[in-house]
């Protein structure tokens, strides 16, 4: 069973790195048989920065190739060349600096290095959506807000995350354990044991009100000793459409694929709370 540390740690406010959490969980009954590094960009966007297009201009030597001077927040504008059909002055766009490591499709790594380029100097690489891996498009260069200031770091732009898995090899006697939430409350327990003490955090039901109560749905318990309590809600108007990123993070994180915004949420829901 995959833990996001992340997604742990909305219920439980704790600081210690993984590795002593893990230690932790196994002493629980929990055994931590393995913590992944998980990254919803490959890479984490390192190196890669807001740049402000200064000048574009025709290259000398080449006609479907554009000589730019950008702004990355040093000292010195960057000379780069640019082979986008839609890159402009005044764009503000990502910029790939000397020294970082971009990824294909495949996970191949490839690392940005000073050049030059039909004669000219470039001193950096102005992205598509696609090379930085936020995006599918390979139209053109990714142009950016214009309100965003050069040299700001793009992981701090793009909602990315980079989060610590455990892997919890979970014995058949603890279904109580088979959810995050599960293993918050066990973390808990295991914390106050070292007089420790956190409060567990559920998640917040402030904005849900019923509007329309005629919607109902019969239902029928057969067996009432085993399932006392029996909920249900119907919801109208929704429209299918993909899911946020934050949640297309948590979901990739435990090893599922995101596939629409109705199907993430019945599958959220079973891996936040499983009782």
């Amino acid at each position: 069973m995959k833990i996001s540390y992340n997604w742990l740690k909305q219920f439980l406010q704790i600081d210690w790195d993984a590795q002593k959490t893990g230690e932790l969980l196994t002493d629980l009954g929990l055994e931590v048989e393995g913590i992944s590094q998980f990254e919803s960009v490959k890479g984490g966007l390192k190196g890669i920065v807001v740049g402000h297009v200064l000048t574009c201009e025709n290259h000398p030597n080449a006609d479907r190739l554009k000589l730019t001077t950008v702004d990355v927040g040093q000292e010195t504008p960057l000379q780069i060349v640019c082979g986008a059909p839609n890159v402009a002055a005044g764009q503000k766009v990502p910029v790939a600096t000397i020294g970082t490591t971009l990824y294909t499709k495949e996970g191949e790594a490839w690392v940005i290095k000073k050049g030059k380029i039909r004669g000219e100097a470039s001193q950096g690489m102005i992205c598509a959506e696609d090379e930085i891996g936020v995006g599918e498009s390979h139209a053109g260069i990714m142009v950016l807000n214009e309100e965003l200031v050069p040299g700001t770091a793009c992981s701090q732009v793009f909602e990315i995350e980079n989060d610590e898995v455990f892997e919890i090899g979970l014995t058949p006697n603890r279904a109580d354990a088979m959810s995050h939430f599960g293993v918050a409350r066990d973390l808990k327990a295991g914390l106050e044991q070292k007089e420790i003490q956190k409060e567990l955090v559920t998640p917040s039901t402030s904005n849900f009100s019923i509007d329309n109560r005629s919607l109902k749905v019969d239902v029928e318990v057969l067996e009432s000793d085993l399932a006392p309590r029996y909920c249900g809600v119907t919801i109208s108007n929704l429209v299918v459409q993909d899911s946020p990123d934050w949640l297309k993070n948590r979901l990739r994180a435990i090893g599922l694929a995101p596939i629409n915004n109705i199907v993430d949420t019945s599958r959220i829901g079973s891996a936040v709370a499983c009782f």
